[in-house]
């Protein structure tokens, strides 16, 4: 359950897909593609929350517990039967493709898939369904955000190779 993304990148970066299920920045695809898009992308979001946040010290004063009260953004047994996926561009902002590259190639069991860098914001990296790991057609299923191959997707992707 490892993954790689390698080429003209700065950094090349191996993942271990097991622990995604873990990372809050993954997204519920039972119900992502089914719910209304906000206008807000995660940073602006990020920055919104951050703001609040430094608003509400200013206004109240700091309280250090507020880093323990949080709660968990998903619910164990949601974890245990949901599907999830996490968008890629993610992981290649710290990668830091290279100013020449130009496309992102995903690499297969049935060979080679390649598409320009510049979309590469809108895809997702499907590795859980119904909560379990992609094991038989993984470890990684390849989504577009418009949910256009929802029910097809780019199935058996095991790397990532930026040219």
């Amino acid at each position: 359950m490892i993954m790689q993304i390698k080429g003209k990148v700065k950094f090349p970066i191996t993942l271990d897909i097991g622990t995604w299920i873990f990372d809050d920045r993954k997204v519920d695809l039972d119900t992502y593609f089914d719910e209304e898009k906000q206008g807000l992308n995660e940073e602006e979001e990020y920055l919104k929350k951050t703001g609040k946040f430094f608003d509400r010290e200013l206004k109240e004063g700091a309280n250090p517990q507020d880093a323990v009260r949080t709660k968990p953004k998903w619910k164990r047994q949601h974890l245990k039967t949901g599907s999830f996926g996490i968008f890629i561009h993610i992981f290649l902002k710290n990668a830091e493709p290279l100013a020449d590259a130009k496309k992102i190639v995903f690499e297969t069991k049935n060979g080679p898939v390649a598409f320009p860098l510049a979309e590469a914001e809108h895809f997702i990296l499907a590795f859980s369904h119904q909560g379990n790991a992609l094991k038989e057609t993984g470890p990684l299923h390849l989504l577009f955000d418009d949910g256009s191959n929802r029910d097809h997707p780019i199935q058996y992707v095991s790397g990532v190779t930026i040219e």
